[in-house]
């Protein structure tokens, strides 16, 4: 058994809970929302555009967004995005990185900051062991699980 999981909840819930989201961050409403952010991007093989809400993170670095999805390559070489947090529309560069160290650093920090419960709810964990993890097993939660961090700062 793991000793952290990822964990999402059912795939309706989800789309309903961003379909409320992308309607609410734009909104006057969206200024008083500060754990969400509303990420708009171009797909840099479909040239299709996104908008995709996620749990904001922030360091003393910037912001950040922690994820397993698929969408985060589009930030691999950097790319792009308008993002719309606590009420603002700002012009982002956003970078994923391939750093695993850092990856795994990002992450260990700020599951031990939300505690159990908090990184359950904002990152989408869960704990079988009922602890929080150790380096090796936020190293192999990430590796298992694709878990990756697209870093947002302002356009250079």
């Amino acid at each position: 058994m793991a000793a952290v999981e990822g964990h999402q909840p059912p795939a309706p819930l989800v789309k309903a809970f961003n379909g409320v989201l992308r309607v609410l961050l734009p909104s006057p409403l969206g200024r008083g929302v500060r754990e969400f952010l509303l990420l708009a991007f171009t797909g840099r093989r479909s040239g299709r555009r996104y908008r995709v809400p996620v749990t904001a993170h922030r360091d003393a670095a910037g912001l950040y967004v922690l994820t397993p999805a698929g969408w985060r390559h589009n930030f691999a070489g950097g790319a792009d995005a308008d993002v719309k947090f606590a009420g603002r529309t700002t012009p982002m560069r956003g970078v994923l990185l391939d750093d695993e160290a850092v990856v795994v650093a990002l992450y260990l920090d700020r599951i031990t900051e939300l505690g159990l419960r908090g990184a359950a709810r904002q990152i989408g964990l869960r704990f079988p062991a009922g602890r929080l993890p150790t380096r090796d097993e936020v190293t192999e939660l990430v590796r298992r699980e694709h878990f990756g961090v697209v870093r947002l700062s302002a356009p250079t």
